[in-house]
């Protein structure tokens, strides 16, 4: 009898040691489902967070690609607005070269109009003079001083020569200081001239009278009181005229 209870004792003994090392992995068990579940829920939610990140960041790249795009145009106004500023400045600027070239060869061309339109007294003067002396008077001077220096075989001293041959020389002076001075406003740019045949124009001739006249048509220029004159294409001095008169 306290063989059996000897032989006993130690398989309750194994019993409980089994079933403690049950419930220890059990229970080893039960924590390490807890930890695995614990851990997938972590990954799950890391995965859900990557995802709403992923979403967030592929909603935002479009709203960057219309800011950069907007930006784009606005530089790109800006550069056209500048540009055709920067045209109209280089037309300005080279109108401005232009207009200051041009006013600096008028002044330089027109420079001495006031001094030529006063110097034009002093030529229709001088044209008055010689039209003072008709041709036959010179003819008959030279042809008087032609006579008596054939008849004197003596040089003649300047008492001697006669009146028509100073007249003659006076005449040949005055001729002379004319053309000169004709030619000097030429070389300025300064010409005269006759309108007579020509159509009357009101830019370029000043009408003193009128008369009717049989053989011309009416409006045309027959008779120069005054010559004209220009200076580089502009009229220095309009030409005093008469104009024929419209018979109707």
């Amino acid at each position: 009898m306290f063989r059996s209870c000897r032989t006993t004792a130690p398989v309750r003994g194994v019993t409980r040691t089994a079933v403690s090392a049950t419930r220890r992995r059990a229970a080893t068990a039960g924590v390490r489902c807890y930890s695995d579940d614990k851990s997938g829920a972590n990954e799950a939610s890391e995965v859900k967070a990557e995802g709403k990140e992923g979403e967030g960041e592929a909603a935002s790249a479009p709203s960057a690609t219309s800011e950069c795009e907007e930006k784009l145009k606005k530089r790109d106004a800006e550069v056209v607005d500048l540009t055709s500023r920067l045209r109209y400045l280089q037309a300005d600027y080279l109108n401005l070269q232009r207009n200051a070239a041009r006013e600096k060869e008028q002044t330089k061309d027109f420079a001495i109009t006031r001094f030529a339109s006063d110097l034009l007294e002093t030529v229709d003067v001088l044209a008055l003079a010689l039209k003072s002396v008709p041709q036959s008077a010179l003819h008959q001077s030279s042809d008087s001083g032609d006579t008596s220096s054939s008849q004197s075989s003596a040089p003649t001293t300047p008492a001697e020569k006669p009146a028509e041959a100073y007249l003659n020389e006076l005449h040949t002076g005055v001729e002379m200081t004319h053309r000169l001075l004709l030619q000097t406003l030429f070389k300025y740019g300064v010409k005269p001239f006759d309108p007579t045949g020509d159509k009357f124009d009101p830019n370029r001739h000043e009408a003193l009278f009128q008369a009717p006249i049989p053989d011309k048509e009416p409006g045309t220029v027959f008779n120069c009181q005054k010559i004209g004159y220009t200076i580089k294409d502009r009229v220095l001095r309009a030409a005093q005229v008469g104009v024929v008169q419209d018979r109707t």
